[in-house]
């Protein structure tokens, strides 16, 4: 049994520049944000990110950090555009592979079997197949012969997640309405990083829970990192909400302004410093 903790800085140091990343949640909800602020501190560059996308996709876009995205959409759900990946997407600055929400779930699947592709029904019909010429088709070898898209795994070098819980091992467990697909992630990448709310011992992750919400196998996990507020400023329930007020200020702020007032200082407690000081300011 080997303990997996590390630290949001230790993980980046793993990374390197041109990898492909998947960052787990769902819009702005449940996003690895803590992981995310220590890639931009770093000198990462030339990213490819698999996302759901929210918050972490205009952060790594504003940030100069990303190559190429591969997404369904990119929201802040409250505010239904990510305004910096738009404008990063207007400049022309970032690629974009946009696929069906299905299609993105089968690449998932696909890639955490070490498939090649998976076949799905998402897709036929629309513009899905015209904007993305790569894609093929299969033709099912059965007596109803359909034609289905070939959605090609999304093989991640690394996966980055948050969730409520964790112990030491890499077991991980979230508390709230939906796990997001977050254990595909982990699943379909080379290695997984999770951060969490709480690290706890093994035995307390389903003394209160039901057990379908120990989402994530320690074997499918490379480090866990406790780093609570870690989601902020999205959702993270039950322990606390999306910060609305903040998510509403990072999205009408200039890029160099919000940058320099949040993300200047060494680490993450510099970050959530600054953020409770922005909001006692504002009582």
């Amino acid at each position: 049994m080997t303990d997996k903790t590390t630290t949001p800085e230790q993980v980046v140091a793993r990374l390197r520049s041109g990898m492909t990343l998947g960052i787990g949640g769902w819009g702005s909800r449940r996003k690895p944000m803590a992981l995310v602020r220590a890639i931009l501190r770093s000198d990462l560059r030339d990213l490819t990110v698999v996302s759901y996308g929210g918050p972490d996709l205009g952060l790594l876009a504003a940030a100069g950090k990303l190559r190429k995205v591969v997404t369904a959409f990119a929201t802040l759900d409250s505010i239904p555009l990510e305004p910096h990946f738009r404008t990063a997407r207007e400049s022309g600055a970032v690629e974009l592979t946009e696929i069906d929400e299905a299609m993105f779930m089968w690449g998932l699947h696909a890639a955490a079997n070490r498939l090649p592709f998976l076949p799905v029904r998402a897709g036929i019909g629309s513009d899905v197949m015209r904007v993305n010429p790569g894609l093929r088709t299969v033709t099912s070898p059965y007596e109803d012969g359909e034609t289905l898209v070939a959605m090609p795994a999304l093989r991640l070098d690394a996966a980055l997640v948050h969730m409520n819980r964790a112990d030491r091992l890499g077991n991980g467990q979230y508390l709230g309405p939906d796990p997001y697909f977050d254990d595909l992630f982990c699943d379909a990448a080379d290695e997984a990083y999770v951060s969490c709310e709480q690290i706890v011992d093994t035995a307390e992750l389903t003394k209160d829970a039901p057990p379908q919400s120990l989402l994530l196998r320690r074997s499918s996990v490379t480090g866990v990192v406790e780093t609570p507020g870690g989601a902020h400023f999205t959702t993270c329930a039950p322990d606390y909400g999306r910060d609305e007020a903040f998510q509403k200020l990072y999205a009408t702020t200039p890029w160099p302004e919000f940058a320099a007032r949040f993300l200047s200082g060494d680490d993450e407690p510099a970050y959530q410093s600054a953020v409770r000081t922005w909001h006692e300011e504002q009582k």
